[in-house]
């Protein structure tokens, strides 16, 4: 089971509230709130697209850019330690950081859907 869903290059979370009997989410990876539900799934589903086609539809009347998410930058914490690590093993393998570790991310994705 997942517990997010995509519609329009967006990404939704998908929760559950056992006391009120219904599925809910919100838009993640942006600053603004889009949030939805629905009792059912399909419901949920539904909420979703219409909340995202909402979004859009009231960027679009201010004339303002909706709000991307992944961009493709990112800023990590990864600790001195292992920071001057992976430096010095990219460096010793004629590799950017920044390549290293999207090898990595690269690779450990690829072991996730197997």
């Amino acid at each position: 089971m997942s517990s997010t869903m995509e519609y329009r290059h967006y990404v939704g979370s998908v929760e559950f509230s056992e006391a009120d009997g219904l599925f809910y989410g919100q838009v993640l990876g942006i600053r603004s709130l889009i949030s939805y539900e629905g009792a059912t799934a399909a419901e949920l589903v539904q909420d979703f697209h219409g909340a995202v086609d909402d979004y859009l539809a009231a960027c679009a009347a201010e004339g303002s850019s909706p709000e991307t998410a992944y961009k493709g930058s990112l800023n990590i914490r990864l600790g001195a330690e292992l920071h001057r690590q992976a430096a010095v093993y990219a460096i010793n393998h004629r590799q950017s950081l920044n390549s290293l570790i999207e090898q990595a991310v690269r690779e450990k994705l690829a072991g996730a859907a197997g």
